[in-house]
């Protein structure tokens, strides 16, 4: 068998030299070929990734320091690009609408080519590209994403000097005193000791820029205020029981930074300047001038203009034949005016010292159907207007839940509170 295969080679050895000859030929062609192929498209991709990284040169502005127009000149472009570069960024932004703050950066290569303009307005983003020649525009929005953050402490000479000392922004804060201004006066009802905490909705991009906080949760916790909550349910704060926080009326015309009562609703009061006997039928809150004075209910404006020692003065007609008047204001916000609606916690005016006064206060009245009424003493301001409906109630205190766990995980945090469990070993 194997003389006969030797044979058969023999035989035909050039038929199958010349046919393995021409194979071997083609296969290298073939190979030779392949190879160029790869080698050709490996060298344009690197050649592509090296034209990428070129080295680019960026230069950051703000709108009002300098326009793009004159930024794109100094960049090295010729008036005709920048003309064409400023008509791409109209066609996906109103280039007159810009704002002053608003940022954006020029990006050229290391030969001085126009690569890219951004521009940064609010949470948008536009942008004009040199894409290989031609120039590209469109936008996209930042995106923004979401933790949950909480504080809590002790009052030590004021809720807003404590809150600052734990980083709380000052607009967090306000949102806290607004919660509670139905329900708290902190110029009149916090002490050393009291109780906060605060949980609250962080938003954030992807360089870590704080975009917003949204107060969630609140407790406060004070020696003449008692225990108070307030849970953000359907774009309004609830207390623990469900009823909503708003009331008829706010504790105070003035928020809590920087104010105190100097004189109250007093029938018997001597007069600082006329120093005889006359009812003080209102209440004194002493502040810098310029602090901002809220209407305390919503209501109509019936008087806005001088009125003898009191000054400037605003009064205001409300329902259930309340009416409102504020006193020695130093100017009045620019609504205020016979006939305007005003709604609760709007800033009516300023905090001054004009008319018959000592310094700069607000002179605080308020009566029904023409009586003049101690408004600390009020029984009725307090009333709530409504709760959540029945049909949400299991809802709310499910979320309720989750929210009082967080108020008090950032109480133990703090070291407010104890833990349950070593509140119970040191008991024993």
């Amino acid at each position: 068998m194997y003389k006969k295969l030797i044979a058969f080679f023999n035989r035909h050895y050039r038929r199958y030299h010349d046919l393995m000859f021409y194979s071997l030929t083609l296969a290298v062609i073939v190979l030779t070929t392949v190879l160029t192929v790869v080698i050709t498209r490996e060298k344009n991709h690197l050649e592509e990734i090296n034209s990428y990284q070129k080295e680019i040169y960026a230069q950051d502005f703000t709108v009002g320091q300098k326009p793009a127009y004159v930024a794109l000149q100094e960049a090295g472009l010729d008036n005709v690009e920048v003309s064409e570069i400023v008509d791409k960024l109209n066609s996906v932004v109103d280039t007159r609408k810009l704002q002053k703050n608003d940022t954006y950066s020029i990006s050229t290569d290391a030969d001085g080519a126009f690569a890219m303009l951004l521009l940064n307005q609010g949470l948008t983003r536009y942008f004009v590209a040199n894409a290989g020649g031609q120039l590209v525009a469109g936008k996209s929005d930042v995106e923004i994403h979401t933790r949950v953050k909480s504080t809590a402490g002790k009052i030590k000479d004021s809720l807003f000097a404590s809150m600052l000392k734990d980083d709380v922004t000052v607009p967090l804060i306000v949102d806290l005193t607004d919660a509670f201004s139905w329900n708290i006066d902190f110029n009149t009802e916090t002490r050393n000791g009291d109780q906060f905490a605060a949980v609250w909705e962080e938003h954030y991009t992807a360089d870590g820029t704080i975009t917003g906080q949204d107060l969630v949760a609140a407790m406060y916790k004070g020696q003449v205020t008692g225990e108070n909550y307030a849970f953000y349910y359907n774009d309004e704060f609830f207390d623990q029981t469900g009823k909503i926080t708003k009331k008829m009326f706010l504790k105070s015309p003035i928020s809590f930074r920087g104010v105190r009562i100097s004189s109250r609703f007093n029938p018997n009061r001597m007069h600082p300047i006329l120093r005889i006997r006359r009812p003080h039928l209102g209440i004194d809150y002493a502040a810098p001038t310029g602090t901002p004075v809220q209407v305390v209910a919503d209501g109509v404006v019936t008087f806005a203009g001088k009125k003898g020692g009191f000054g400037n003065y605003v009064e205001v007609r409300h329902a259930n034949n309340y009416v409102t008047s504020y006193g020695h204001l130093s100017r009045f916000a620019k609504k205020t005016k016979r006939g305007a609606k005003v709604t609760q916690g709007d800033t009516i005016a300023y905090v001054g010292s004009t008319g018959l006064s000592t310094g700069p206060h607000l002179d605080f009245r308020i009566k029904q159907n023409n009586k003049f009424i101690d408004f600390l003493k009020m029984k009725n301001r307090n009333s709530a207007l409504r709760s959540v409906p029945e049909k949400q109630m299991a809802d709310f205190e499910e979320m309720k839940g989750l929210y009082l766990e967080a108020l008090n995980d950032a109480l133990i945090k703090a070291q407010v509170v104890q833990p349950a469990a070593q509140a119970q070993e040191e008991n024993k």
